[in-house]
C-alpha cells in the first residue's frame, strides 16, 4: 500500500514539474515586452497660422512590391506577428477601429454592412442523404478573407510648417483594396481594385504602435507599424493630387505618361522645399 502511494506521489510530482517547465518555455533568448507596452509618440503641435503651404495627395501601396511584403505576410499568425491585412480587418471586426465608407470619413460602416461585405454565397451539389443517387444544391456563405487584400490607398497631406521650418507629411486615412469577384469566385474583368473600408489613421496609431513588423536581417529590430508609416518605409506611387476636377492621374494620362505625371507631382513637392531654403 505504501509502495503504491509512493508511486502515485512520484507521478503527481512529475506531472507538476512538467507543467512548470511548460510554463517557462520561451521561443527565443529574451522576453519581447517593449512593443506590447509601447505608447504612441505624439506628433508636434500644428497651428493653422503656421502652415504656409499644403497639398493633399493619394498614394497606392502595391503588395506585390518586394519592399511591401510585410503588409500581406504572414498569411497566418506567427507568434505575435501578423500582417497589416489581418491587423486592420481584425481590429474593425472586434470593434477596436471605426470603418468608414468613404475617404472623407463622413459615413461610418455599420456592423451589418461590415459582416456582409466581401462575403458571397456559394452553391455546391452533394448527394441527397435520403437518396444518394440524387444530387441536391447546398448553399454556403463564404466570409471575406483578409489575404485577398492586394493594395492599400493612402490619403496624406504635405505641408510646410514655418514654426519648425520643415516640410512634413501626415497620413490622414488608409484603405485596404481587394478585387471584386463574381458568384463563382473569379475576378471580374476590367474592374479596378475596390476599397474594403477607410480607416482614420490617427485612430489606428494606438494599435499600430503595439504590432511588430518583420525586419529582414535583424530579428531584434523593434519596428512597429507606426514606425513603418512615420519613417516612410514602404514603396508607393501617387495616383491623385488635390485638383479642381477631383480627377485621378489615370483620367487624363495613361501608361508611362501616368508614371511620369506621378513623378512630377512628387518632384514639385521636393522642389518647393528646396526653393524655400534658397538664398
Amino acid at each position: 500500500m505504501n509502495a503504491r502511494r509512493s508511486i502515485l506521489i512520484l507521478l503527481m510530482s512529475a506531472m507538476s514539474f512538467g507543467s512548470v517547465l511548460g510554463q517557462n518555455v520561451l521561443d527565443g533568448v529574451y522576453v519581447r515586452e517593449h512593443n506590447p507596452q509601447r505608447r504612441v509618440v505624439p506628433l508636434s503641435f500644428l497651428r493653422e497660422a503656421d502652415v504656409m503651404w499644403s497639398k493633399k495627395v493619394w498614394r497606392i501601396i502595391d503588395l506585390k512590391e518586394k519592399m511591401n511584403l510585410p503588409f500581406g505576410m504572414p498569411e497566418e499568425k506567427i507568434n505575435d506577428r501578423r500582417s497589416l491585412n489581418h491587423i486592420l480587418y481584425d481590429a474593425v471586426k472586434n470593434g477596436e477601429l471605426t470603418a468608414y465608407k468613404d475617404e472623407e470619413f463622413m459615413g461610418p460602416m455599420t456592423r451589418e454592412e461590415f459582416n456582409q461585405f466581401g462575403s458571397r454565397v456559394d452553391t455546391t451539389w452533394a448527394p441527397d442523404p435520403e437518396n444518394p443517387d440524387v444530387l441536391i444544391p447546398v448553399v454556403s456563405t463564404r466570409e471575406f478573407n483578409a489575404n485577398e487584400i492586394i493594395q492599400y490607398r493612402i490619403k496624406e497631406e504635405w505641408f510646410f510648417d514655418k514654426q519648425r521650418s520643415v516640410m512634413d507629411v501626415r497620413i490622414i486615412g488608409i484603405a485596404p483594396l481587394y478585387m471584386l469577384k463574381d458568384e463563382s469566385g473569379a475576378v471580374r474583368e476590367g474592374v479596378p481594385p475596390q476599397p474594403v473600408f477607410w480607416i482614420y489613421y490617427p485612430e489606428a496609431r494606438n494599435i499600430f504602435a503595439n504590432q511588430e513588423v518583420y525586419m529582414r536581417g535583424n530579428d531584434s529590430d523593434r519596428r512597429t507599424w507606426d514606425d513603418i508609416f512615420l519613417k516612410r518605409m514602404f514603396a508607393s506611387y501617387i495616383y491623385k493630387e488635390n485638383n479642381v476636377f477631383d480627377r485621378r492621374i489615370e483620367d487624363y494620362v495613361q501608361g508611362m505618361d501616368a508614371l511620369l505625371e506621378a513623378e512630377r507631382i512628387k518632384m514639385d513637392i521636393t522642389n518647393l522645399e528646396h526653393d524655400l531654403w534658397e538664398f
